[in-house]
């Protein structure tokens, strides 16, 4: 059928405004579900100008088609849209979607009142997908009788729904010419059963002659054949409606093969009956917006002129209409007692929440109680064990089996009442079903049973500890789930507080909970009973707390890591150290490894939190205005929302369709904004994680950078762009409110001041402008780049701020933070940071003079701007630092970073390390018990220390050339450095090696291509020369009259004697090492292979091929039977030195987020003193077994990227230092 010419002109005159304000891919998904529109319409739509195209095609449709996408405005609250339709929506047929209007004519409102259908309540907002839905079903009686059931929970709706349904013209027309009659039920016994049906009697005669009357039938079967015979013979056409139902023997007086619309709470009830049945479930609340719409209506109020209370009101009773209704109705009357209303219902003082006239039950606890009443005892007992759960948690059957000591299938049975009375829901897309209950129902049982409150939590705990006596479940189902989750929840309720200390407080329990569930949720506990668990020890507490939240993005890892060997790192006064300690020389007699970080006191964490919210770099981390909450966005193209102190995910959103770059609340917390590389700015809800506005027409570049105003008065969202340009929106309208001009570059950043009179623009044309946000003109330009005007190349400006008096500005620009006054525009201070790094980010406190500075060198440090002096350094990030924000009461402050991580920081309790940071080219004396090591410090100094105490041996005076290595002698004690200047004091190029021969008479050098050898005493220098390109590394062969070079050009040479030079690979040569009997060595390479050869005949044996990456570490067995090998994927292969055959590959296990099999290249391989272990290195340690190729044990340095480990001759000691500095002396526990 073509579309009705009504119709069709609605949508031409209202085309327009539908093309602005539609979001089409939204309403497409809806006519997709309706039939109306196929797939391959819906792509062709994609790919053009969505909003006109679909336009164009709903011409070409027919009327099904317009009610589809009138439905689907409908449903995504485009409703002042909606209503430009609603006026020329066509004539409904039985199997389309039903129209929304009315068609209440006259006749209609006469038929529905003879037969005693309620009117419109005076308040009443439209549900029309479900009266759609009813109707749908009425229309399936026109032909044959039935059953149609309208079943929900008390105070749904169910009654309205019904009468709603039955006030249309078409289904009477069609369906039931023979009239609509209501009948109301509720909980009745057999005579006022008969007195309902002797009045519905009475009135079906009343339209009949007098010669049809009869007298009124005495007995219940006599009202009953009345009635068949009436319904069959006199109105075979017409519709009874059966409102509020209860008992299926009062339903069985109805079954007379005829025509029936039920209201019930229980859906079980026509199970009893004959004849079709079809069912319609009422969700138990409204949405917000219908919600906010009664109270409006009841108190005369225009939506927006709602107080906050009334969103309040409608959340907390998660929009049940019954509700909504009562307090509507109370506030009517008084209309200042919001608060008051909205207190009762936090407080679940239902009796207060009474009066409704419209209601068979004069206050809310009597509706809920009465659905309770007509359980069996024994059941209604089991209800209130109901009583304990958590609001909004969905339980399965075998928790309930493990309460009740029942059978699960017993236990199903009886959930499946509970169901079907509309006590209880159930989630039955999952598998196994879900069970739960909607708040109102949790809240009248909290009310109902707070006396025994204790006790019913005490049972669970109980009932728990029986079942699982062996020890906690560990499955990962659901029901595993639920008791690693609330176990603690019901300890605490049921104020068992010695065995929540006996729970909490152990590393068994944080290691099953952290597996099952992650870190958050364990952070979350010691948060939330944290004043409970101080009572028993505060310190300990404090202690577990500390370890979850600066481990737990490792604690995230899959495989899981092995907790006790995390926890082996924690100070030595730690509770989980101590614990760890035990287990760990518990079972290092099993043969299972453990290693202790002996020198950990020298290292100080001053991060409060580390989360690990993204895979991919993280561009950009906010604070909520109340400091609760933490969004981040970055390159994974979503946007999280997490808990400020657990890091819980509060929301996940697939924000764009590309990289998203900034994330920003607006000051009242209710919206985020996002801005991408797609170019597109979005505005989300975040309570409910659903998309509220899109603007994707403005910007014609990436979207750097947005942020709301700082208040709420005039509520302006500021977004810049590559494409030069500022863009001020007001969210109420569809297109940017003002566009700023005067960029000739890309603008990075836009910021309001403090007072929202001004914004502020960061660009790459190396100026700051500063606008009035009320005219939109430009007020002044900060000239950032003649501060470095004796430099020809472009001064980027990568963001501004302003102090929290909105006197002045601060810029970052290169590795500088510049500081300006605002009304003169000039530079105040200058703070230079490390000339290697860059200032990529700065934020001022709003609360004091703290400046926080992001670098690329993977710091973040804070000043004092009053007294030009740097606070802090936090480090602990391994990558370039993107953003810094404070809290917006200053006591905290969030970094994050291309690591992947978001770290936060206690203000007050940062400050300037004293640690000394070293780097990694390093080398290590084993002498008996003691340690010595020699490594270069940040300061250019040539540190010797103890290994063991950190205390430090030797320190060279500050070098004014870059030291690139160091090594140790023996016998005599010596230790020689190498620098980039070419001499052996100072640095000289990049790959500076030395080595010292046993006997420590000669020191082996070698620069970019020749080797030099000194006998180091005497002075006496031999240069050796062969390589073209730079020498990689050299080492000795085991006579100390030979040594193997090898080099970026692919060769080898072996210089002694008689000099050989092989053109070993393609590519460079990475590594090499000599077999312990000196017959073989093998050399690895950037083309992916590794080979043998012969140290006599310098032949090649064996070609090792399978690798996928450049091949960067090997090393053989000392049996010199097998040879390892590692990659740059993090792959160890191990192989057979005799015949080249792959003996296996170490377990691939664990990918992560670094893309690396080892979170980084494998550079270091050392094996056993019986080959029966292998230790290698990369972005961490792992230990494997060489039989089974299985890792044993892992250590996740605080660093990454590590270059060398350094072993004892026993295997039980390790030295290495990692990427940020950190020396790590780890020794096996035994």
């Amino acid at each position: 059928m073509a579309l009705e010419e009504g119709a069709r002109s609605c949508l031409l005159r209202s085309r327009h405004r539908l093309e602005q304000d539609i979001k089409p891919s939204y309403l497409m998904d809806h006519m997709v579900s309706d039939g109306v529109l196929t797939v391959d319409e819906e792509e062709r739509i994609r790919t053009q100008d969505q909003a006109v195209a679909l336009l164009e095609l709903l011409l070409r449709k027919d009327n099904r088609a317009y009610i589809s996408f009138y439905n689907a405005m409908v449903k995504e609250a485009y409703n002042d849209l909606a209503n430009l339709l609603h006026r020329d929506l066509p004539r409904v047929l039985p199997e389309a979607h039903f129209r929304l209007s009315d068609c209440c004519t006259p006749h209609v409102q006469a038929v529905l009142s003879e037969g005693g259908v309620p009117q419109r309540p005076v308040v009443f907002v439209s549900r029309p997908e479900l009266v759609n839905r009813v109707r749908e079903k009425l229309y399936r009686l026109q032909k044959e009788p039935g059953w149609v059931t309208v079943f929900g929970m008390a105070g749904s709706g169910k009654s309205v729904l019904a009468a709603e349904a039955a006030r249309h013209h078409g289904l009477l027309e069609e369906c039931f010419p023979g009239g609509i009659h209501w009948l109301s039920i509720g909980q009745l016994d057999k005579p006022d059963l008969l007195v309902k049906i002797q009045l519905l009697c009475f009135r079906l005669e009343q339209s009949l002659d007098s010669q049809s009357l009869h007298r009124t039938p005495n007995t219940l079967d006599e009202a009953k054949e009345r009635l068949r015979f009436l319904m069959l013979r006199r109105y075979p056409r017409a519709l009874l409606i059966l409102d509020d139902i209860w008992d299926s023997t009062v339903l069985k007086a109805f079954d007379l093969h005829c025509r029936i619309l039920l209201t019930t709470r229980n859906r079980s009830l026509t199970n009893s009956v004959s004849g079709a049945i079809y069912e319609v479930e009422v969700e138990s609340g409204l949405d917000e917006n219908k919600g906010m719409e009664i109270l409006a209506l009841y108190t005369n109020t225009k939506l927006h002129g709602l107080p906050e209370e009334a969103r309040s009101i409608v959340r907390e009773c998660k929009g049940s209409p019954l509700v909504v209704s009562l307090i509507g109705a109370l506030l009517k009357e008084k209309p200042n007692r919001w608060p008051y209303y909205l207190r009762q219902l936090q407080q679940k003082q239902f009796k207060r929440i009474r009066k409704s006239s419209s209601y068979d039950y004069d206050a809310l606890d009597q509706a809920m109680a009465a659905s309770i009443e007509v359980l069996p005892d024994e059941h209604r007992e089991l209800y209130k064990d109901l009583t304990v759960l958590e609001k909004d948690i969905r339980v399965p059957a075998k928790v309930l089996s493990v309460l009740w000591e029942l059978e699960p299938e017993e236990v199903e049975d009886i959930l499946e009442e509970f169901v079907n009375k509309s006590l209880l829901f159930v989630d039955s897309h999952n598998k196994p079903y879900l069970y739960y209950l909607h708040d109102l129902q949790l809240d009248f049982l909290v009310e109902q049973n707070r006396t025994q409150l204790e006790s019913l939590h005490k049972k669970v705990v109980h009932q728990y500890q029986q079942h699982y006596r062996d020890g906690p479940p560990t499955s990962g189902d659901e029901d595993c789930l639920y008791w690693i989750r609330f176990l603690t929840y019901h300890m605490a309720k049921a104020n068992l507080f010695q065995e929540l200390y006996s729970l909490m407080f152990s590393l068994d329990w944080v290691s099953t909970k952290a597996q099952l569930m992650g870190p958050a949720f364990l952070i979350n506990d010691y948060v939330e009973y944290g004043p409970i668990l101080d009572k028993e020890n505060c310190e300990v507490r404090s202690q577990f707390q500390e370890f979850l939240s600066l481990s737990g993005h490792q604690l995230e890892q899959r495989p899981f890591p092995d907790v006790v060997q995390l926890a082996l790192s924690q100070p030595h006064t730690s509770e989980v150290y101590r614990q760890a300690l035990l287990q760990a020389r518990d079972q290092a007699g099993t043969g299972k490894l453990y290693f202790e970080w002996l020198n950990k006191s020298s290292v100080e964490s001053l991060s409060r939190l580390v989360i690990h919210p993204h895979q991919g770099s993280i561009y950009s981390a906010c604070f909520s205005q109340d400091g609760a909450k933490i969004a981040s966005s970055g390159a994974s193209k979503t946007l999280k929302v997490f808990k400020s102190t657990s890091g819980e995910k509060l929301a996940e959103i697939q924000a764009h369709d590309d990289e998203v770059l900034c994330c920003a609340f607006s000051p009242d917390d209710r919206l985020l904004a996002t801005c991408s590389s797609d170019r597109k700015v979005k505005v989300w809800n975040v309570e409910r994680a659903i998309l509220l506005r899109v603007f994707e027409e403005e910007h014609e570049e990436q979207v750097n950078h947005c942020q709301f105003t700082n208040t709420t008065r005039s509520l302006l969202l500021a977004t810049c762009s590559n494409d030069n340009f500022l863009n001020l929106w007001n969210l109420n309208k569809p297109s940017s409110q003002n566009t700023m001009f005067g960029h000739f570059k890309p603008v990075n950043h836009c910021c309001f001041s403090p007072d929202d009179t001004y914004v502020s623009t960061s660009s790459n044309d190396g100026t700051v402008k500063l606008f009035q946000v009320a005219s939109a003109n430009e007020w002044k330009t900060i000239s950032v780049s003649d501060v470095f005007a004796e430099s020809d190349e472009d001064v980027l400006v990568k963001c501004s701020t302003w102090t929290a008096d909105g006197k002045r500005i601060v810029c970052a620009a290169r590795n500088a933070a510049l500081v300006f006054d605002v009304e003169t525009s000039e530079m105040l201070l200058e703070i230079r940071t490390n000339r290697l790094s860059t200032v990529q980010y700065c934020h001022a406190c709003p609360t004091s003079n703290l400046l926080a500075i992001a670098l690329s060198n993977y710091t973040v440090e804070l000043w004092d701007l009053e007294a030009n002096k740097k606070m802090a350094d936090c480090s602990g990030h391994l990558s370039w630092v993107q953003r810094v924000q404070f809290s917006a009461d200053g006591s905290q402050l969030l970094s994050c970073s291309d690591d992947q991580t978001v770290r936060l920081w206690e203000t007050k309790k940062v400050h300037t390390s004293s640690a000394v940071c070293l780097k990694r080219d390093s080398d290590v004396l084993f002498n008996e018990d003691a340690i010595v090591v020699s490594a270069a410090d940040y300061c250019n100094r040539l540190q010797v220390r103890d290994g063991r105490t950190g205390s430090v041996l030797f320190q060279s005076e500050e070098k004014s050339s870059r030291i690139r290595c160091t090594c140790m002698c023996r016998r005599p004690s010596a230790v020689a450095l190498g620098q980039e200047d070419g001499t052996v004091q100072v640095e000289t190029h990049r790959d500076w090696r030395v080595c010292v021969s046993k006997k420590g008479n000669f020191l082996f050098i070698c620069l970019r291509r020749p080797l030099q050898v000194w006998r180091w005493q005497s002075g006496e220098c031999k240069v050796l020369q062969g390589h073209k390109e730079q020498v990689r590394r050299f080492s000795l062969l085991a006579t100390d009259t030979r040594l193997l070079s090898w080099s970026f050009d692919g060769t080898v040479m072996v210089i002694g004697e008689k000099l050989q030079d092989i053109e070993a690979h393609r590519g460079a040569v990475l590594s090499c090492h000599v077999s312990p009997d000196a017959r073989h060595f093998a050399t690895t390479s950037a083309d992916k292979t590794a080979k043998l050869w012969h140290c006599e005949s310098w032949q090649c044996v064996h070609t090792l091929s399978g690798h996928q990456d450049c091949v960067r570490s090997c090393r053989f067995s000392w049996d010199n039977r097998r040879l390892a090998t590692g990659d740059d994927n993090g792959e160890i292969r191990l192989w057979s030195a005799e015949d080249g055959s792959l003996l296996r590959i170490c377990s691939r296990d664990g990918k992560d987020g670094m893309d690396s099999l080892h979170g980084g290249w494998v550079t270091d391989l050392h094996f056993s003193p019986d080959d029966s272990l292998l230790v290698s290195i990369g972005g961490y340690i792992k230990w494997w077994d060489v039989g089974k190729g299985e890792a044993l044990q892992t250590f996740f340095p605080t660093g990454t990227a590590l270059k060398r480990i350094h072993v004892s001759a026993d295997f039980s000691t390790f030295v290495t230092i990692d990427s940020i500095g950190i020396l790590y002396i780890l020794q096996r526990v035994l």
